[in-house]
């Protein structure tokens, strides 16, 4: 298992989402950011926009999906 924050992973905050790979961390920083805005937190609403955004343009949210599993390989266990 391995942790990444929501600020790791482009989010306003330092919640940490633990996994066991990438996708886990991914999902979970998802629907962190889900929860947020539904709670009306405007900080998580304007990193929940430049997520959606992100993946409207799909060379760009490659680019940050892989750079994110990078980051995350680079992490230690625990």
């Amino acid at each position: 298992m391995k942790t990444m924050t929501c600020k790791q992973l482009g989010g306003p905050c330092d919640l940490a989402h633990r996994g066991a790979d990438a996708d886990q961390v991914i999902k979970a920083q998802d629907h962190h950011l889900k929860e947020a805005v539904a709670a009306g937190d405007a900080e998580h609403a304007d990193a929940a926009a430049a997520m959606t955004a992100r993946w409207r343009n799909p060379i760009k949210g490659m680019g940050w999906y892989r750079a994110t599993k990078k980051a995350f390989a680079a992490l230690p266990e625990g």
